[in-house]
């Protein structure tokens, strides 16, 4: 096929979807939503190994989300390493300390401070394993992708509920500007940072600001 020509259609196979009978519905939507309320960013990690498995399982569930013309613009790099994760923790605290520090409007910090957010991220240390996400790009060996930062967060909404089933908890920092997460992870510059996500039990006795959520009717319209 020359440059020119347009694909024909993929082939299809016939849909097998996993039949639930109507009158549960309600109850299997109901029961999980108990579970990912449930769910909440964890600062605090313990330092226990994780499931053998349980990553590789969680980022094939994201790897399910939905993309831009199916081109599936995403890269999970999984750090375990500790040295990995020194040199991770020291360029995500230098860009933060920026940010904290010079970047960010009195509107912004005003709007953390209820938080406890700063600087410091000792979780990026703590947790056993963190997953970083990257945009993938058109490059050399990739195509260009489209809907690149919708498809990737459903993959990352995918990932976090996966893991959180699992009965981990997870943190999402999104230090900017990224360009140091290629260097640390030895990516190439067709992938760009997107998420920074640490994986782990949380601490024992670890505690969590009392959020609530707004209501359902705040946030759903019926037409």
């Amino acid at each position: 096929m020359t440059a020119t020509e347009t694909p024909g259609p993929l082939p299809t196979v016939p849909l097998r979807p996993r039949p639930v009978p109507s009158g549960e519905a309600v109850a299997r939507a109901t029961a999980f939503h108990e579970t990912m309320a449930r769910r909440r960013t964890v600062r605090e990690f313990d330092t226990r190994p994780l499931p053998e498995g349980v990553v590789e399982w969680a980022v094939r569930t994201a790897a399910t989300a939905p993309s831009g013309a199916h081109v599936q613009p995403w890269r999970f790099v999984v750090l375990t390493d500790p040295e990995r994760r020194r040199r991770l923790r020291e360029a995500a605290e230098a860009e933060e300390r920026e940010f904290y520090g010079r970047r960010a409007s009195e509107e912004w910090l005003t709007a953390l401070a209820p938080l406890g957010t700063d600087a410091e991220k000792p979780f990026l240390e703590q947790a056993p394993a963190v997953i970083v996400v990257f945009e993938v790009h058109k490059g050399p060996r990739t195509p260009r992708p489209y809907y690149v930062k919708e498809s990737v967060g459903i993959a990352v909404g995918l990932l976090l509920a996966s893991l959180h089933q699992a009965g981990l908890a997870t943190l999402t920092h999104t230090p900017s500007p990224m360009r140091f997460l290629n260097e640390v992870c030895d990516r190439p510059p067709e992938e760009r940072g997107a998420y920074v996500i640490p994986v782990g039990y949380p601490a024992p006795g670890v505690r969590v600001p009392d959020l609530t959520r707004k209501p359902l009717e705040e946030v759903m319209v019926r037409l």
